[in-house]
């Protein structure tokens, strides 16, 4: 699935500045705050991103990654809506779909499964990776309410709610407050890559 964004792309460039050519898909992942609330997630999208999750590596092949899937408009996106800081509540109400993303931090015997943590990331950047690809956006999150995450979906201790991602279509900055909409047209910006390598031979 394509999506045209009515050239919103070519007003705000957002493609990185890397050092080496990357993936396309790499390069112009980005973490917007403005979507389109006229826009619904087609299911096959939906589907494909959680099917690239599916596929990521993962120690022993333990897939210690579960996922809270909520389309806009349904009772399972408002219980997440409702358990994000507030700062995130301002925009994500406006996202196709919110998902939870939950690690196994022990399987049924109750034997820690020490690396979940990090292949529940590994699993979410698939995932971001892939609605990219298929011309969506995808906002990642940590400001939410574990606690009342838990509660909503009665989720047991071994579970643990990680990170909220909105996925949805782009829409111009000027839908977002003034605070907000600095911040996504601002250049986007990492550490030098000498800075990130700790030794290298």
């Amino acid at each position: 699935m394509t999506i045209d964004h009515a050239g919103i792309a070519d007003a705000h460039p957002r493609t990185a500045d890397t050092r080496t050519p990357l993936l396309d898909v790499l390069a112009e992942r980005w973490s917007p705050r403005s979507f389109d609330a006229g826009a619904a997630i087609e299911a096959r999208a939906l589907d494909a991103a959680l099917e690239a999750a599916r596929w990521a590596p993962s120690a022993s092949n333990s897939q210690p990654w579960r996922f809270i899937v909520g389309r806009r408009g349904t009772p399972t996106f408002g219980r997440i809506h409702a358990a994000l800081a507030s700062g995130n509540q301002a925009w994500a109400d406006k996202a196709a779909a919110l998902i939870v993303n939950v690690a196994e931090t022990t399987d049924l015997d109750g034997s820690p499964r020490p690396w979940s943590h990090y292949d529940l990331g590994q699993s979410v950047a698939y995932l971001a990776a892939q609605a990219h690809h298929d011309g969506l956006h995808a906002h990642q999150m940590g400001g939410f309410d574990r606690d009342a995450v838990r509660g909503a979906f009665g989720l047991d201790e071994r579970f643990d709610p990680v990170s909220v991602i909105a996925i949805g279509a782009l829409a111009s900055p000027d839908a977002l407050p003034e605070r907000l909409r600095e911040r996504e047209v601002a250049p986007r910006r990492r550490m030098p890559l000498d800075e990130l390598v700790l030794h290298r031979d």
